[in-house]
């Protein structure tokens, strides 16, 4: 059979059209699905988690204004839960500060990070994909499509009307015979093609990319369950009301000797000047009292 007749037949041109079309949605989405992982990769590997508490506003910047991410980024930073600390004043009325909780001493999270950075969220839904997975299927299926429309048309294009035409027709049938099964073999081997490119370049464009994006993210923010976290705040809550309750035992004593500190260094000073006020006054009353008994005396004997 003629190479250009095979190549020129509608049927396995839409097979090859299909085929190709396909490869190139395939490619250019991977390469898209790549290109932003890299970018992802590339700024979550300048963070450490020790340095996380102070750099975390940068990236949480960065990754609400990235739209590859900012979506489950805003879903995952509801599920952290941070280091935060009390501001406590001293006895020199310096402040210290303490942890709310003993074992939270960086960001964590209450719910895994691979719960919202995982194949689904960073590269299926992303593009199309039931489209992609369904291309397999619809390569093997324009197999038996063409292949029983070509020997439909063929057996329809059968004339016995005489020997001449009765072998000219059956030489037709076996030509469109051997394109129709053609077409079924072009078909099939397109689809096992496509299949075997789709899974390579997946694994090395997106798989690998985003099994290295998950990793990092895993090492940044360290998984804590919920109901861990709340034990832990429990048991805080519990050492900090038997601290108060202690210090209310204590508060009458401590509030006695600072009163009676307070009435000896100030009110029993005052209270002695003020005696020794009136002491002086009284003093001063019996002087006059007695000068003037003196000058009674005096005009008593002048009569």
């Amino acid at each position: 059979m003629d190479l250009m007749h095979i190549f020129t037949d509608i049927p396995i041109l839409i097979v090859i059209f299909t085929f190709f079309l396909s490869i190139i949605y395939c490619f250019k989405n991977y390469i898209y699905i790549r290109n932003n992982l890299r970018v992802l990769l590339g700024f979550i590997q300048r963070f450490k988690k020790t340095d996380l508490n102070f750099r975390f506003k940068e990236i949480d910047e960065w990754m609400s204004l990235n739209p590859y991410v900012s979506a489950c980024w805003l879903e995952f930073k509801n599920t952290l839960v941070f280091s935060e600390s009390i501001a406590l004043k001293g006895k020199n009325n310096d402040l210290t500060y303490k942890e709310v909780s003993s074992t939270v001493q960086n960001i964590q999270t209450t719910v895994d990070p691979l719960y919202f950075f995982n194949e689904e969220t960073l590269i299926t839904s992303k593009f199309n994909n039931k489209f992609l997975q369904s291309v397999p299927t619809i390569l093997t299926g324009f197999g038996p499509l063409f292949t029983f429309l070509n020997i439909a048309i063929a057996f329809g294009k059968i004339d016995f009307s005489s020997q001449e035409k009765t072998i000219s027709s059956v030489a037709g049938l076996m030509s469109s015979m051997q394109t129709a099964a053609l077409v079924s073999v072009i078909a099939v081997g397109s689809s096992l093609l496509f299949l075997m490119f789709e899974r390579i370049s997946f694994q090395l464009l997106c798989k690998n990319p985003l099994s290295m994006c998950e990793d990092i993210m895993g090492k940044l923010f360290d998984n804590i369950s919920s109901e861990k976290f709340l034990l832990e705040l429990l048991k805080e809550t519990k050492i900090q009301n038997n601290s108060i309750s202690n210090l209310i035992v204590s508060l009458p004593q401590h509030f006695k000797a600072a009163l009676d500190s307070s009435v000896a260094s100030n009110l029993v000073p005052y209270l002695e000047n003020l005696i020794f006020g009136l002491n002086q006054v009284n003093k001063s009353m019996k002087d006059v009292a007695k000068s003037a008994a003196s000058k009674a005396d005096d005009v008593d004997d002048l009569f």
